[in-house]
């Protein structure tokens, strides 16, 4: 899957995926996306270890991306986040984060994503789901998870 024009716009704008240092990576797969993101100090907690609710975001926005390449010239609104995490990153590792599109609705995609850390290990397991809609200037369409 080709995000090389998607990443080039997130990079260029201030936003979480800037701030908490996602790279997103096009696949040889039409039906995947990467992303990496190194563990530091805007995305660990306290104690050193890559912060759960950083994971979750990596694989959501992740997701978007995902969703935005397949279904140009609309929206991706993620509409359900949901992950375990089965092993922690230190500070200084970087994770890479796998998402496979396991449902391509006209309004909803649903996801997999992997987190991995540099071992290959698996950090994490994360299910998104997104809500597809066109963009409007002052969008006020309704979610309606009814696919």
């Amino acid at each position: 899957m080709d995000v090389e024009h998607l990443n080039k716009r997130i990079q260029q704008e201030e936003g979480l995926s800037r701030t908490l240092g996602m790279q997103f990576l096009s696949t040889p797969d039409p039906d995947t996306c990467m992303a990496r993101m190194k563990v530091n100090e805007v995305n660990r907690q306290v104690f050193g270890f890559l912060s759960g609710g950083a994971t979750l975001a990596l694989a959501e926005n992740l997701a978007g991306v995902g969703s935005m390449a397949v279904a140009r010239d609309r929206m991706a609104v993620g509409i359900n986040v949901s992950g375990n995490h089965v092993r922690a990153v230190m500070e200084g590792d970087t994770v890479t984060a796998l998402a496979r599109l396991t449902h391509k609705g006209r309004t909803l995609h649903t996801w997999q994503v992997e987190v991995t850390n540099e071992a290959g290990e698996l950090v994490s397991s994360v299910q998104v789901t997104n809500y597809i809609l066109s963009p409007h200037k002052n969008n006020k369409q309704e979610i309606n998870t009814e696919d």
